[in-house]
């Protein structure tokens, strides 16, 4: 077995992915239940990669072990943890509304093995729930954590469908969320309306960030949108770059349009640029 082949990704509820080393060097596939290390005991999870190093990249420190694969009943004690979570968030939505705390609870994940209960929730502030976490402990006699998260968080967590029509990018494979600016959505030519480039979370759309370097290396061969340009002579604006035939979209002051290649707007000369009238 390779080195690369004792790496492998699982992914927990919420679609929080961990890389794992196989030490034991275990037949393990994609999609299969395993039991894996976890602080202070061990967790369940289902293997989504094996053998991939790129998501391995932006982990820190040294990857836990798995211990096997999960049997049958694993898998049953599993759904039981389920339905312990769901009624541990019904309580704690209950707690949260006794204690007056503005904060809005989105999930609760149990450790396989009951040492640990991580509640997640988002708050627009710092909120005070050291009560609310000495009262739950007491309830389920096992270590508690509240962790808030935000927006972005939450979405990956819930889980839905893009304006793609594809499972969320978050939800889906994203193991980390990058900076993503409106001048994205501007070096690819789109509309600024935020009910276009926005995701279910709000925040602006994270497939932004993909194909902007194509967009902006083939753009930059252009003379800026908006600029005018004299083509032999006729003088017009150029109003769009198409980088897929990587053309240019000519209006005329004549009222004529026309598309050019890079060549035939090279030859042509700026007139001005797309800030001047």
């Amino acid at each position: 077995m390779s080195k690369n082949s004792k790496l492998v990704e699982v992914v927990f509820q919420g679609e929080r992915r961990v890389i794992y080393r196989n030490r034991s060097e275990l037949d393990i596939n994609e999609g299969e239940t395993v039991i894996v290390e976890a602080d202070r005991g061990y967790d369940l999870g289902r293997v989504s990669l094996v053998g991939n190093l790129v998501r391995l990249k932006k982990g820190k420190g040294e990857a836990r072990g798995i211990i096997r694969k999960a049997l049958p009943e694993d898998l049953a004690a599993e759904q039981k943890n389920k339905e312990k979570e769901r009624e541990a968030f019904k309580l704690c939505k209950q707690k949260i509304k006794t204690y007056n705390l503005d904060m809005k609870l989105v999930g609760v994940e149990m450790q396989f093995d009951g040492s640990k209960i991580t509640f997640y929730f988002t708050a627009a502030q710092r909120v005070d729930f050291r009560e609310l976490v000495k009262d739950l402990a007491g309830v389920y006699r096992t270590r508690i954590e509240l962790r808030q998260i935000g927006v972005r968080d939450e979405a990956k967590r819930i889980s839905g469908m893009g304006i793609c029509g594809r499972k969320q990018c978050c939800s889906a494979f994203l193991n980390e969320f990058e900076q993503i600016t409106t001048q994205m959505a501007k070096d690819q030519q789109l509309s600024l309306n935020p009910t276009k480039i926005s995701g279910n979370c709000g925040r602006l759309l994270c497939c932004l960030r993909y194909e902007v370097d194509c967009y902006c290396e083939v753009i930059k061969q252009y003379p800026p949108v908006g600029s005018g340009i004299k083509i032999n002579t006729k003088e017009g604006t150029l109003n769009y770059i198409n980088v897929f035939t990587n053309n240019g979209f000519m209006h005329y002051q004549d009222g004529s349009e026309e598309w050019l290649t890079l060549e035939q707007i090279k030859k042509g000369t700026v007139t001005h640029g797309p800030q001047q009238k």
